[in-house]
């Protein structure tokens, strides 16, 4: 079963900075995670700081834009990965040893299969 998994922190991490503010586990902790995921590891990346989202809305046929993140939270998407496992177990465990899951959360959502 796919799953999205959504790596969120705390709004005060600074996520416009290059180098990676959300490895906790030093330079090397993410690309660790990834080589211990493997195959089951289907996609995934860093996404740019919220302040340069764009929400787009479709509102009596016209285009409304709005610079930012739709909604106003504590915690912002900072990235995700794309996970292929045989359970929801299975993907507990892998998000568990996220570099993030000590400070922030990770949440993982199945793939809508008809």
């Amino acid at each position: 079963m796919k799953y999205l998994m959504l790596v969120c922190v705390d709004g005060s991490v600074d996520l416009s900075r290059e180098d990676d503010p959300v490895d906790s586990g030093g330079p090397d902790a993410a690309e660790a995670w990834v080589a211990e995921a493997g195959p089951r590891r289907l996609d995934g990346d860093r996404l740019r700081p919220p302040a340069e989202a764009t929400t787009v809305r479709v509102r009596n046929g016209q285009t409304v834009l709005t610079d930012g993140p739709f909604a106003e939270t504590k915690e912002q998407i900072a990235g995700f990965d794309v996970l292929d496992c045989a359970d929801l177990d299975e993907a507990i465990e892998i998000a568990a040893k996220h570099p993030v899951a000590p400070f922030g959360l990770l949440e993982l959502r199945p793939f809508w299969t008809g």
